[in-house]
């Protein structure tokens, strides 16, 4: 399939037709499924046209201890001090859960989706006919979970962040190699927040002539000055954290 005729779902992606707008959940139901229902019913509202959760639990991404390399060490992040274990249980998404969700945004109109972080994620999202699946800048070296998400046949989004050029391009061989015909990577920088200065977006065009794909922006910065330049050059596809209210709080609501 031409660049120019991808699609993801119903919807067409490539530089002929408007910018395809994921609004990432994350963690900003705040445990609450009800809230999680309104943030679908507000994202379509606003036009996006994908909600995009994440689907793991703490165990599934690291072990319950404290310490060393268990702690985010970074002064500048969102998340400096905090333990791997506690986050990931404050913001995981019950997956008991996603059938509902699921359900809402096809009644609203709207693409559901979600990140996998192990063959048991991606077995319980096909079941769910999900119709793409993203791979976060963190796991696009997990060359196991890329060959399962590949062999599915759906699209695959995949995220850039901490990635050198000659990584991401192992990345895109092993999905390719096992079947992967419709790709985006993303541009994306792993801080979080972001800033615009580095950002980097000048890349964009870049990506798309090296791995001849679909290019667009996992946006991590705040507001929107940063994803309207990436569209201005080329980006096809922007992915921007979503809450209802900055002032209610929730583990990301600073950079959407």
């Amino acid at each position: 399939m031409s660049l120019e005729s991808m699609k993801i779902g119903n919807y067409l992606i490539g530089r002929d037709y408007k910018p395809f707008i994921i609004a990432e959940m994350s963690g900003n139901h705040n445990q609450s499924l009800e809230r999680a229902i309104k943030i679908i019913e507000v994202a379509a509202e606003c036009g996006a046209d994908a909600i995009k959760l994440q689907t793991y639990t703490a165990a599934t991404l690291t072990i319950n201890h404290k310490g060393g390399l268990f702690d985010i060490k970074d002064p500048d992040s969102l998340w400096a001090n905090r333990n791997l274990y506690e986050l990931y249980q404050e913001a995981h998404t019950p997956w008991e859960w996603h059938e509902a969700m699921f359900k809402c945004a096809k009644d609203k109109g709207i693409i559901c989706f979600s990140t996998p972080f192990d063959d048991t994620a991606v077995d319980f999202l096909e079941g769910l006919n999900a119709p793409v699946h993203k791979i976060a800048s963190f796991e696009n070296n997990h060359y196991p979970l890329l060959k399962k998400v590949a062999r599915t046949g759906k699209p695959v989004i995949m995220s850039t962040g901490a990635s050198d050029l000659a990584n991401l391009a192992e990345a895109v061989e092993v999905l390719r190699d096992n079947g992967c015909k419709d790709l985006v990577l993303l541009k994306c920088t792993s801080n979080y927040p972001a800033s615009p200065e580095n950002s980097n977006i000048r890349t964009i065009p870049h990506l798309r002539e090296l791995f001849n794909c679909e290019v667009g922006l996992s946006d991590h910065t705040m507001g929107i000055g940063v994803p309207c330049a990436a569209v201005t050059l080329g980006a096809t596809v922007v992915e921007k954290h979503f809450c209802l209210s900055r002032s209610e709080g929730g583990v990301d609501s600073v950079f959407h």
